[in-house]
């Protein structure tokens, strides 16, 4: 929890309440449903709720913008942005079942009145988002593809509608075909060594085509 203060110092009693639950509940739920990997769980803040909040160091949404949060596991990173931006909506989305069990009972054992959730492919989601959230759950290409037709036209952020995805390692490649993506290393807002290699992607995504 001293990592979230350090670096998100601007907290309200509320979330500092919120955050530091999470952590009981996310252990209790781990031991009926593995939702988060036992070496993981020891680590929460630093390698899921910190790595989640990574996208808060480059955009601060504003009131009213609607996030989905596509593959969303255990709540991540939906859930830390949640409470983080309370004046927001936030769709969790995932088509594992037992996890978006484990999202519903954190998001009320925490009180979030934010957040939705849907046992889901991402596909069958028929919504517009300004952005479009998630931890790596595919290649962009195929991603872009998952989500075509859900990004909503008209941008109320300083940063343009798309997608925001937290990925590592080497992205070249991935991404050669993608002009207009922009890559934040979260090695310049983190000191931790776990970050020396984690980035927030923004691809902005047109309304109309893309491919």
């Amino acid at each position: 929890m001293e990592l979230i203060l350090k670096y998100f110092k601007d907290l309200n009693e509320t979330q500092i309440t919120q955050f530091e639950a999470l952590e009981l509940l996310y252990k209790d739920w781990n031991l009926k449903i593995n939702v988060v990997s036992r070496k993981d769980i020891d680590e929460l803040y630093l390698r899921h709720v910190l790595h989640s909040l990574g996208i808060a160091k480059v955009i601060k949404f504003t009131a009213g913008t609607r996030i989905m949060d596509v593959g969303t596991g255990g709540g991540f990173p939906g859930i830390p942005l949640a409470i983080l931006f309370p004046k927001c909506t936030f769709h969790l989305v995932d088509s594992i079942s037992k996890k978006i069990k484990v999202v519903d009972e954190v998001v009320e054992g925490l009180g979030l009145t934010n957040v939705t959730t849907s046992h889901s492919r991402v596909e069958d989601i028929n919504e517009q988002y300004d952005f479009i959230v998630s931890r790596a759950v595919a290649s962009m290409p195929t991603f872009v593809r998952w989500i075509k037709g859900k990004v909503a036209k008209k941008s109320q952020n300083k940063l343009k509608n798309g997608i925001l995805y937290l990925k590592g390692g080497d992205l070249d490649e991935e991404l050669q075909s993608y002009t207009t993506v922009t890559i934040y290393n979260l090695s310049e807002y983190y000191g931790e060594a776990f970050f020396e290699t984690k980035k927030v992607v923004h691809l902005p995504l047109k309304f109309k085509v893309y491919s």
